[in-house]
């Protein structure tokens, strides 16, 4: 059974109530704000939840599909649906739009059109792809710009609420509505990670690739351990990933381990016959991950150049092969 929601203090208090009131239009942030969301997918849903949770009064939602209609069901039973244009009109302080990446600019310059944003309130949009350029039509509206991306994955369920506690959010905000930025991630639970407008490309390409690949990798290895007989694959790789992961965030490259790190070329070989075998289409991924590796190590110093060279032989000679 999921957690209840337990509510969060509207405003920091102790050392973070201090800080707010040393920065230049903080206290401007400390009242509870009226909130719109827009888009009620597994984010929108999660993050309106949190919202009133923290004691913001979330009054609209959009939602039409049957998945949306039974999140908010579970996480905002209260809040009324209506659509975008009534969600806006109704968020007097901030609208939070939570939509696929792609149509984000559709939906921003179609509320500006039609004359649903308002001095003043508060856009935020929850893409990590986009920044404050695609909210244009917000800041031309007289409306104010914000990207708050949480660095989370969601299922859009309520056990989503305990994981928001301490993650971090990559924000992007003009210099005036840093604090109210900061105050929501705090409301929110979280860290602000303040990343540049022409950084964002490079924040969500980090963070797919870590995330959105690991969920790639991790399946590829469970399906090729079934290949081999393994019984319950997930049983044999959950310590050795959880060990492998803590190990890579703690001490970076020194937390290279297997053949490619050592430069067992036989061993690769070995791996690339067998793979190419039972599961040819696996091979590329292997050897561009393999190879980069090979990089990784050479440059930390865990792997000489010299014995590196059998080992990236063997890579480019089966990189050669798949090309062909």
């Amino acid at each position: 059974m999921s957690a209840p929601l337990r509510p969060r203090p509207a405003a920091p208090h102790g050392p973070a109530a201090s800080r707010d009131r040393a920065v230049p239009g903080a206290r401007a942030t400390s009242r509870l704000l009226t909130v719109g969301v827009v888009g009620a997918g597994r984010v929108g849903a999660v993050l309106g939840a949190a919202l009133a949770a923290a004691g913001h009064h979330v009054v609209a939602v959009t939602g039409e599909s049957g998945a949306s209609r039974a999140r908010l069901a579970l996480l905002l039973p209260e809040v009324p649906r209506h659509p975008a244009v009534a969600v806006a009109h109704a968020a007097a302080d901030l609208l939070l739009i939570a939509v696929p990446d792609d149509a984000l600019a559709g939906v921003v310059a179609d509320l500006a059109e039609r004359g649903a944003l308002h001095p003043g309130q508060v856009v935020a949009h929850t893409s990590g792809a986009h920044g404050l350029g695609v909210l244009a039509p917000v800041t031309a509206a007289g409306a104010r710009p914000l990207a708050l991306h949480p660095a989370m994955t969601f299922t859009g369920t309520p056990d989503d609420l305990a994981r928001l506690d301490g993650i971090s959010y990559g924000v992007t905000a003009p210099a005036e509505l840093r604090p109210l930025a900061a105050r929501l991630v705090t409301d929110l639970g979280g860290v602000p990670e303040w990343v540049a407008e022409s950084d964002r490309p490079l924040y969500h390409a980090a963070l797919a690739h870590g995330a959105n690949h690991l969920v790639t990798l991790v399946n590829e290895a469970t399906d090729r351990l079934r290949d081999a007989g393994v019984g319950r694959p997930e049983k044999v790789l959950a310590p050795l990933l959880r060990a492998a992961l803590e190990n890579a965030l703690r001490l970076g490259d020194d937390a290279l381990t297997g053949p490619v790190s050592r430069g067992d070329a036989g061993t690769v070989r070995r791996h690339l016959a067998r793979l190419n075998a039972t599961a040819p289409e696996s091979v590329p991924a292997y050897l561009a991950l393999a190879r980069r590796t090979a990089d990784r190590a050479i440059a930390a110093g865990r792997l000489r150049p010299v014995e590196a060279q059998s080992l990236l032989g063997v890579l480019a000679d089966s990189g050669r092969e798949v090309a062909a």
